[in-house]
């Protein structure tokens, strides 16, 4: 019996031929769940698109992202979050499609920043990582945006300050997400 249990308990632990333990998968799951809900929570009960609430929800999200990125350190766990996300939004709120394309091509380009950084499993990979998806995903949801309302630039203008909030609290959630990283360490929760 103690040898079964040393053997199945052990996070790092990976069977031969598997890249993602069910460990490293459970926890993309719950963190891509619990970004998801907790940003439509602060949206329901922020009363929709306000600039507190815009602030506060991507402050949220990327902290949730910096945390599971220094929890679960391979290549390749920024684009199974985005991608998990992605098929949450569609079930719970049904994100547009469009919205799909920018995601995925920013994930794989933010995974190549963290690559060029020394990796994720370097210090800085992880924060290099999640601060180039916020800024490349942004980035290319107004592309998109352009190219959907290149007829009527006055909607493309309002929606440029909406962006640049939720890039804000972005950028909030990358110093949040350091800080509950450290103090997640002293805990023993993330080792690295």
């Amino acid at each position: 019996m103690q040898g079964f249990k040393s053997e199945c308990c052990r996070p790092e632990q990976v069977r031969r031929g598997q890249y993602w333990s069910a460990y490293e998968l459970v926890v993309v799951g719950v963190f891509a769940a619990a970004a998801k809900v907790s940003t439509l929570l602060v949206a329901l009960a922020g009363g929709g698109m306000n600039p507190v609430t815009l602030i506060l929800k991507n402050l949220i999200f990327t902290t949730l992202l910096v945390v599971m990125l220094y929890k679960v350190r391979k290549p390749g766990v920024l684009l199974l979050f985005v991608t998990v996300n992605v098929l949450f939004g569609m079930l719970l709120m049904g994100v547009s499609v469009t919205l799909l394309p920018p995601m995925l091509l920013a994930g794989l380009l933010a995974e190549g920043a963290a690559a060029a950084a020394g990796g994720m499993r370097g210090r800085f990979g992880p924060l290099v990582a999640a601060a180039a998806y916020d800024l490349l995903f942004r980035c290319m949801s107004l592309a998109v945006s352009w190219l959907a309302l290149r007829e009527t630039p006055g909607m493309l203008v309002a929606a440029v300050p909406i962006v640049a909030l939720g890039y804000l609290g972005a950028v909030g959630g990358l110093f949040t997400g350091v800080n509950a990283v450290r103090e997640l360490r002293h805990a023993g929760i993330v080792r690295s």
